[in-house]
């Protein structure tokens, strides 16, 4: 019964936060549009059939479909023609529907319609991150023992991972910070360390840093623990400076993940940490367990991965036609019809081999291929 509770919590969780951010992807793409005359047929959560829906005064079809793994918005103009009313072939635009049709907008105007679904997501996260470094606070470690590293002074003195420290030689410590300062400018000195154990007992150990060379060449101490991320302090941020964390945090991740794809190609780093649908879905019931705090940042986070990657330069996804648009703007006219349509299959054909890749290795990672190992054996 744990089992199917936890993989129902993963699901909902999962779902909830997939459907939030499509909607602010594809919402992100309608904005833009109708601000630059284009006509929106329809605004869809989800793809196959439709569940439920309502068409809006302007005629957009706004509509929940039966599979909840995405969502598109369909504008209307693809192309110079459409289908007659009665089926029989298609016809010209007339002046009015070329008005309100996306191909026959400026290429500034298209590129702007495209690249807006990526930036609402950044624009999710930015805000995100802002608001809750102004109403919860950005966080700041405490002088938590986390980790204790193998053979270090840390370990030799008896530290423990989940222990406080409150005092080093008499003197009061409460972030770690503070402990990196007075044990960096330490190195070798035996040092007495007041300790709080996780279960309440007070002890004193002694300590002795061991040396270790700073990145200017310099000796500093090192006792070899990490911090307990489980032991933070939260300090509200003013209005400015929660904005500007934002927009700081967004970008921060940003570069990390282009850092981790170029680590990707050029072998530093392995496929294993590459995830897909089930994954999430995995993290998403982790972060929900620990309460709606974790799992509103672990949205913001997918919202940047998810406004990045559909900025690779992938037919198919937005990024694909950035790079059809500008050939366009070098070459001064639309790329072949034919070569977008073969790059569009080659895009899908790449993204279903993805797909298929990210689902093995999540599989893998949750120990599916285990269990037939086991009953073979």
């Amino acid at each position: 019964m744990e089992i199917i509770s936890d993989v129902g919590l993963e699901v909902v969780a999962f779902l909830a936060v997939l459907t939030a951010l499509v909607y602010v992807h594809e919402w992100g793409h309608y904005w833009v549009a109708k601000r630059n005359g284009v006509r929106v047929e329809v605004f869809s959560i989800g793809f196959g059939p439709e569940v439920y829906g309502w068409t809006n005064r302007v005629g957009t079809r706004w509509k929940i479909s039966a599979i909840p793994l995405g969502g598109y918005v369909r504008m209307f103009g693809e192309s110079d023609t459409v289908t007659r009313s009665d089926g029989t072939g298609e016809r010209a635009l007339t002046p009015e529907e070329r008005a309100v049709s996306f191909a026959h907008k400026t290429l500034g105007q298209r590129s702007a319609i495209v690249v807006a679904g990526p930036l609402a997501n950044f624009i999710f996260a930015a805000i995100v991150f802002a608001g809750l470094a102004a109403i919860v606070g950005t966080p700041t470690a405490l002088s938590g023992v986390g980790a204790v590293s193998p053979d270090s002074p840390a370990e030799a003195a008896g530290f423990k991972p989940g222990d406080r420290i409150v005092a080093i030689d008499g003197k009061d410590v409460a972030y770690f910070a503070d402990l990196q300062r007075i044990v960096g400018a330490s190195p070798g000195r035996t040092m007495s360390v007041d300790v709080v154990r996780a279960s309440g007992e007070s002890v004193v150990l002694t300590a002795v840093p061991g040396r270790a060379e700073a990145v200017d060449g310099s000796e500093i101490g090192r006792l070899g623990i990490a911090p307990d991320p489980k032991q933070v302090a939260y300090e509200r941020e003013n209005p400015l400076a929660a904005v500007w964390f934002g927009i700081e945090r967004t970008g921060v991740m940003v570069v990390g993940i282009l850092a981790y794809v170029g680590d990707l190609f050029t072998g530093k780093q392995g496929t294993d940490g590459l995830g897909g649908p089930l994954r999430i879905a995995q993290m998403s019931g982790e972060m929900a367990s620990d309460g709606l705090l974790p799992l509103i940042i672990f949205a913001a986070a997918l919202s940047v991965n998810l406004g990045l990657i559909n900025l690779f330069p992938i037919p198919m996804l937005d990024g694909g036609h950035l790079v059809f648009y500008a050939v366009e703007a070098v070459i001064g006219r639309p790329v072949n019809e034919r070569a977008q349509e073969y790059s569009f299959r080659f895009g899908l054909v790449l993204v279903l081999v993805l797909f298929v890749f990210v689902t093995w290795n999540d599989l893998e990672h949750r120990g599916f291929f285990d269990f037939f190992k086991n009953l073979a054996g």
